[in-house]
């Protein structure tokens, strides 16, 4: 019996394999299989690759003669198959890495090797119906979004799967062409040759081609995360080594030559995810990148694909087409099979007019007179030599305005840490993911606070305007740094006014300024809130390309110091907290202590609903301006938001 406690194991004779527990990160453990002699201690098999089990977690050969694996709390979470009812009389740890169940008459009655997770051994064989699923990522070892199999109608191929719903077969990018139909096992020898054999062995096909001397080198076949399935090797101590491969594992095979260009499907989104595209390095490893004016959805993964950084073009506002959106061009750059509209004969610029004009086109894909529009998601992205003359027009808006916070998904919604950081996303979330929750309850309000007096006032709401150099001064040159967002970073400030001398002013970065007349229309939005768990607005900056908000300065803390299932925590997101409270149909914990708002629940729900349809993270589901009006007045009916956080968990 083996426990997960201080990572024992089971080696091989020459101590070249070992089985047993290893620690995955902070993760957990995996029962596993890996190379013993090397610092890396490679994985090439695992059991639980899918649920890992935490530290007291077991594995024991039954009476019975089965291999199970417990958790921590004695749960089965896999076992060795029972094989005609034979119980096995031991268990071995051999030195071609395979495990194994055997009778006391020394026959196998399991084997590790028929039933591989993402990596074959010398001497390892695939027989019909079993395939390599690669890992999710190169330290995440679940099932990814590749598979190399030998079907039970005998042809060898590599697909991509139908990840995250299931590793059910999408696309195929790699086959034996010429041997379709007539494979019966996959053999890797011991010299490092891989090929397809037919029923009679003879052999179909070579998979690698290139020998290895065994007892110069390890080798391993694996199915990367990446999609590319390559034969290693790495040098054993004191062995010759005439090619002066590093003490690494060194890439000797691989295919498909160039993934990028080989996933091409109708379905899925390609080599890398939706909206990204796939290069190949010169390494000859595949990397993800994202096109101008497009982000990572989650920076730690990049293969979940990319989203816009600003806001789409809305339809029905042709105006903006034109005055609002420019190109970035990517040379040698497509995304095939994602058009909705072709056209031939045509220039560049006529190509470049009909996508900007066009609100659903993203993307257009010129080349030797024909044009093509693309709509998001983008699939099947690559950028590639052999791809010459086609050049992708990228349509971003102009001055590089942004959506919001482009950040992971951590710092998608706003911590409550501190009443200025409470505002510390973009003027455009300022007023609706943030303020959104409580912002529209401020008409239930009786009166407004006390503004500052002089200065020069803005129409219609009583905000002073303030010069930058008067800000400058009354921050000390912007030196107590209170914190930051998305868009900007707050600062504390003392004024020369008796009512309120200390504020909050909020820098905002030039990379997201906006034009004077959105600036100051916003700003209007954002002085007529009054809520007494929002701090107020009470002067703004609009000079040259210097754009500040001043805010009254929040001694006393902030609202994470509300007493409430999910509020006493130090850092809680509000937009998630906001959802669940809708979801579980307890708004009433949004609006604690205030009776106007208790008593038109009604209203507080129509509130909430458009507030989270404004901060979903797909900017195109997202309502304009002019909606959001609309259903503030009630003259639009409000549907049932999704999830805001629906996008980036669906991908």
């Amino acid at each position: 019996m083996l426990k997960a406690n201080d990572n024992p194991f089971w080696t091989s004779p020459s101590g070249d394999f070992a089985f047993g527990f290893q620690q995955v990160g902070d993760a957990g453990f995996l029962l596993a299989i890996w190379f013993n002699q090397i610092p890396e201690r490679t994985i090439v098999w695992s059991a639980n690759r899918n649920d890992l089990v935490q530290r007291g977690s077991r594995v024991q050969l039954t009476t019975d003669g089965q291999l199970i694996l417990d958790d921590q709390s004695g749960t089965q979470v896999w076992s060795t198959i029972n094989s005609g009812g034979i119980g096995a009389a031991y268990a071995a740890m051999l030195d071609t890495g395979n495990f194994v169940l055997a009778s006391q008459s020394a026959a196998n009655l399991w084997q590790s090797f028929d039933e591989p997770t993402d990596t074959m051994l010398p001497t390892q064989t695939l027989s019909q119906g079993r395939a390599l699923i690669a890992p999710y990522l190169e330290k995440n070892y679940s099932d990814g979004r590749y598979m190399f199999t030998l079907q039970i109608d005998g042809n060898l191929l590599l697909y991509t799967t139908r990840y995250p719903i299931s590793t059910s077969i999408n696309f195929a990018y790699w086959s034996t062409q010429d041997s379709l139909g007539s494979g019966d096992q996959v053999i890797f020898n011991q010299s490092g040759y891989m090929y397809l054999t037919a029923r009679n062995g003879t052999m179909i096909n070579h998979v690698f081609s290139d020998s290895v001397p065994m007892q110069d080198f390890y080798q391993r076949a694996t199915l990367d995360y990446d999609g590319v399935f390559r034969h290693y090797v790495y040098p054993k101590t004191g062995a010759s080594n005439s090619r002066n491969w590093a003490l690494a594992w060194n890439t000797f095979s691989f295919i498909p030559s160039n993934i990028c260009v080989r996933i091409e499907g109708e379905e899925g989104s390609g080599a890398c995810g939706y909206n990204s595209f796939c290069r190949l390095g010169d390494d000859q490893r595949p990397s993800c990148q994202c096109p101008p004016g497009y982000t990572f959805v989650d920076p730690n993964d990049e293969r979940k694909g990319c989203k816009q950084n600003f806001v789409s073009q809305e339809c029905g506002q042709p105006s903006q087409g034109t005055d609002g959106f420019e190109f970035e061009v990517m040379p040698n750059t497509d995304w095939p099979l994602n058009d909705y509209e072709y056209f031939s004969s045509e220039n560049e610029d006529w190509c470049r007019q009909a996508c900007l004009s066009d609100c659903y086109c993203a993307v257009a894909i010129f080349k030797n007179g024909e044009c093509w529009k693309k709509r998001i998601p983008l699939s099947n992205g690559r950028i590639d030599p052999g791809l010459g003359g086609t050049k992708a027009l990228i349509k971003v808006r102009k001055g590089n305005f942004t959506a919001g916070s482009c950040a992971k998904k951590n710092d998608r919604s706003t911590l409550i840490i501190t009443g200025s950081v409470l505002l510390g996303n973009s003027v455009f979330l300022n007023v609706i993911s943030l303020l959104g929750i409580y912002v529209f309850f401020s008409r239930m309000n009786r009166q407004k606070a006390k503004m500052i007096p002089p200065h020069n006032v803005l129409p219609d709401v009583n905000l002073v305007s303030f010069t930058y150099n008067e800000l400058e001064t009354a921050t000390g040159g912007f030196k107590e740094e209170l914190g930051s967002g998305a868009s900007g970073i707050v600062y504390k400030g003392l004024l020369d006014n008796e009512d309120t001398p200390l504020v909050a002013v909020k820098k905002l970065y030039k990379m997201v300024r906006e034009g004077e007349r959105e600036f100051r229309t916003e700003v209007k939005v954002i002085g007529r809130t009054n809520h007494k768990n929002l701090v107020q607005l009470l002067g703004f900056c609009d000079e040259g390309q210097q754009r500040l908000l001043v805010y009254e300065y929040m001694s006393n803390g902030s609202l994470k110091k509300f007493e409430l299932d999910a509020m006493e925590e130090d850092q809680i997101v509000l937009a998630d907290w906001a959802y669940d409270c809708f979801k579980e149909e307890k708004l009433d914990l949004l609006v604690l202590e205030d009776e106007e708002a208790m008593e038109d629940m009604r209203r507080v729900e129509s509130f909430v609903m458009i507030a989270i349809w404004c901060i979903q993270e797909d900017p195109s589901l997202r309502p304009g301006m002019k909606k959001v009006l609309q259903m503030l007045e009630g003259a639009v009916q409000v549907s049932i938001p999704p999830d805001p956080a629906s996008f980036i968990s669906s991908i």
